[in-house]
Parts: C-alpha cells; sequence; structure tokens
C-alpha cells in the first residue's frame, strides 16, 4: 500500500516535507529533488521497497548528511554523542517511529520501513550513532508498542517516538549477555510497587536515558517463565551509573553499567503480562536482528566503494593497486557476498511482514552479517595500506565497530544454536 501524507500527519512535520499537499504520495513531496534515478529503476522490481521506501529514504539521508555525518568525528573523539539533540531531530522527522502506532505519534506503517531507514542510517560514518538510534527505535520499545497498556505508551513509548526522551534496554548483566535466561536482577513485589536490586551491564545510552526497558526476575519460576519487561525511569532514587564502559569500538555510543539498589517503581509499570519477558524479548530479537543487518549491509557497500576508489588511486610497482588481480576479484568476492546478505534480508523481511516466524532466517542473516563485516573490515583495510592502520579512514573505524556485531545482539555461536534448532540437529535431552 503507497505511503500516503494523511498517514504521516503524526510525524511531526516529517522533516517538514510533508505538510500541504493533501492525499498525494509521500514521494511527490518529500523533497524539490528527484527520486535518485537508481532508486527509480528499480522500485518497480524491488522486493519489497516501493517508491515510498526510496522516498523516506532519500529525506532521511538529508538529516544523515546535514545533521549527522559533519559532527561524527568530534563525537568519537568525545566518546559520546548528543543522544537529545539528534534524537529529536529524528522525532521532528517521524524516523523514531516509523512502524509504531499512529495514535502515539508513530507512522503506523509496516516492519519494511524500518529496514529501510536501517539501511539508510548505515550512511553514517560511524557505528555508534545508528546503533543507539537502533536500540531506541527496534529494541527498547517495540515489545511497549505492541504490549504496552496505553498508560505506559503515553508515558514511555510517545516520548521516546518525538525523540523527547531516550531509552536504553537492560538485558544483558556480567554473567548473563546471550544467555538471556540466566540474568539476575530481580523485581519483588510489595504492595502495589516492585523492589527492583541488581544491575545491568553494556547499556547502550545508558549515561543519557530517560527510562529503561529492563529484563528483571519477577518471581521463582521456571528461568523462561519467570522474567518480566518493566519500563523503569533511570532518575528513580537507587539507579545508579557505575561507569561508561570504554570499548574497542562504537566510540561515540555512550555504554553503562547501571545497578539498581531497591529501586521501587509501580505494578503498573510492567509490560504486558508478568512471566511473559522472556518471551517478548525473544520476539523483540527478530526485528533487532534484522535491523542490524540492514544497518550492516550499507556500511559494507561504502567501505568496498571507498576502497575502490582509493585503491585505484594509490599505485604499487608504478600500477594502481585495484588492477592488481588479487585485489579486484577479492573485492568482487566481496561485494557478491554482500549482494547475498541483502537478498537475504529482504526476503525475511517480506515473510515477517506477512505473519511469518522468521527466527531462523534473521538468524541465518545475523550470523552472516557478523561474520562478512570481519571480512570486508579486514580485507579492505589490507588494501588501504599504512593508512588503514590510522583513525583517519572509516575503514579503521568499520574494522572496530563492526566487530561488535557478532558479539552483541547475540553471539555466533547462539546464533547457530538456533538455526540447528530449526534444522533439528542439536543433540536431544
Amino acid at each position: 500500500m503507497p505511503l500516503r501524507l494523511n498517514q504521516l500527519a503524526v510525524s511531526r512535520n516529517f522533516y517538514k516535507f510533508t505538510c500541504c499537499v493533501g492525499a498525494r504520495s509521500l514521494s511527490d513531496n518529500v523533497s524539490s529533488k528527484p527520486v535518485p534515478s537508481s532508486a527509480t529503476e528499480v522500485a518497480g522490481d524491488h522486493l519489497i521497497y516501493t517508491r515510498d521506501h526510496f522516498a523516506l529514504q532519500e529525506s532521511l539521508r538529508k538529516i544523515v548528511d546535514q545533521e549527522i555525518n559533519p559532527h561524527v568525528d568530534q563525537w568519537e573523539a568525545e566518546g559520546t554523542f548528543p543522544a537529545h539533540k539528534v534524537f529529536k531531530i529524528l522525532g521532528n522527522a517521524g524516523f523514531l517511529g516509523v512502524n509504531k502506532p499512529v495514535e502515539y505519534g508513530g507512522l503506523g506503517l509496516d516492519f519494511s520501513y524500518s529496514i529501510a531507514v536501517s539501511e539508510e542510517l548505515g550512511n553514517i560514518r560511524c557505528g555508534g550513532v545508528p546503533m543507539a538510534i537502533g536500540v531506541q527505535t527496534d529494541m527498547a520499545t517495540p515489545a511497549l508498542a505492541r504490549f504496552g497498556s496505553a498508560e505506559l505508551k503515553e508515558e514511555f513509548l510517545l516520548p521516546s517516538i518525538a525523540g523527547d526522551k531516550v531509552a536504553c534496554l537492560g538485558v544483558s548483566e556480567v554473567g548473563a549477555g546471550s544467555d538471556v535466561s540466566s540474568i539476575l536482577t530481580k523485581a519483588v513485589k510489595k504492595g502495589d510497587e516492585y523492589v527492583i536490586n541488581g544491575g545491568k551491564m553494556w547499556t547502550t545510552n545508558g549515561t543519557q536515558a530517560d527510562w529503561i526497558c529492563l529484563l528483571a526476575n519477577t518471581s521463582d519460576g521456571p528461568p523462561h517463565r519467570n522474567k518480566s519487561l518493566i519500563c523503569l525511569p533511570m532518575n528513580l532514587p537507587g539507579v545508579h551509573i557505575a561507569r561508561k564502559i570504554e570499548k574497542l569500538g562504537m566510540w561515540s555510543s555512550d555504554t553503562a553499567e547501571v545497578f539498581f539498589d531497591d529501586v521501587r517503581v509501580p505494578c503498573k509499570n510492567i509490560v504486558g503480562q508478568e512471566g511473559m519477558g522472556f518471551t517478548y524479548q525473544m520476539l523483540q530479537f527478530q526485528e533487532e536482528r534484522l535491523w542490524a543487518v540492514g544497518n550492516i549491509v550499507t556500511m559494507m557497500d561504502n567501505i568496498i566503494q571507498e576502497t575502490i576508489q582509493y585503491t585505484r588511486q594509490r599505485k604499487i610497482f608504478k600500477l594502481p593497486v585495484l588492477y592488481h588481480q588479487s585485489v579486484n576479484f577479492r573485492l568482487a568476492e566481496l561485494q557478491t557476498e554482500v549482494e547475498l546478505l541483502r537478498s537475504l534480508l529482504h526476503r525475511a523481511t517480506a515473510l515477517y511482514i506477512k505473519g511469518n516466524d522468521v527466527t531462523k532466517l534473521a538468524s541465518m542473516a545475523k550470523l552472516k552479517a557478523g561474520r562478512l563485516a570481519r571480512e570486508v573490515g579486514d580485507s579492505c583495510l589490507q588494501y588501504w595500506g599504512g593508512m588503514g592502520f590510522t583513525s583517519d579512514v572509516l575503514v579503521s573505524r568499520f574494522y572496530r565497530d563492526s566487530r561488535l556485531l557478532s558479539i552483541g545482539g547475540g553471539a555466533d555461536e547462539v546464533m547457530l544454536a538456533i538455526i540447528c534448532k530449526y534444522m533439528d540437529t542439536l543433540p536431544k535431552k
């Protein structure tokens, strides 16, 4: 179904492009410039994208080029970025709630539009900022949007979509990363409140967040049925930001260790049903992993293209590096792998928006993305020679940032176990 302007009325002017044309298609009004010819040529034949998807990307590209990329080097050096400022710009333009309910400020579109956004955010010249945006849009808020009460959505979802509040996700702990069932943080019910004790590790947006979507044990039952998701304001007494974690990559994204010491939160702040938190989180992982793949494929495209440009200029033994067969063949192999990954992503997304369980395909895509990113980063950095070993070029930043993809959101080994489960090849207990 084409995207219509009346659907976009809640997007707070959609970057000021959608305020005066009535029922015309978004692609008729998103910019004074035409949709790029490449987009026009493929839109009709694309597996999941229409002209409206490409118009959405073109609008986002303006924000990336004007409001984000000029500042990335500074944010990387400072080890953080101004999340409230950036999120407000994106919220005003409608990009923090693309597939969220219209009544809470979202655009009400299907998940394919979120993937289109994730792919376009891959043009940001670092990994930390798009990851932080993805936490807000596709990690901390999907369960709230799907299962939360109207009151919770009003308090937490609406301002998160508008960019007035920054969200973070509290799942991983020191002894429970990929093994979500092993978390120890507890929420004990006392009257009409939960009293929360424990801690969360590697919390993206943690030092700037206004609220956290917290996974905690709310009973002593079986580990897959004793957990709940809780919306918890970060300014409550007993919430302590222990430290900002220094990382190998993703420098511009603030990552925190957070402790909870007798933090009291109303029982009404639970998302959906008590004890369903693990299930909600697993459902959420499908979107999170597909979003991450969409983001990285564009980054890999950019790294390969910049490497082609550099190796065409750089000479060795009086011949451009690119003209050595070992180089141009390898780049051809890598680009082929990226295209195959993109096809898997779009196929999984097409099935997902039709209501199918794509856990296996999403896990395959996430696994391949993490491993391919390492190949692209390593191979391309090699062709940059000594420049690749400096912090002055994008390929070195990508090399650092992309390593997280095989760890965060479920390690490669977890993806393999999920795939084996669907293949019925795991050993029987």
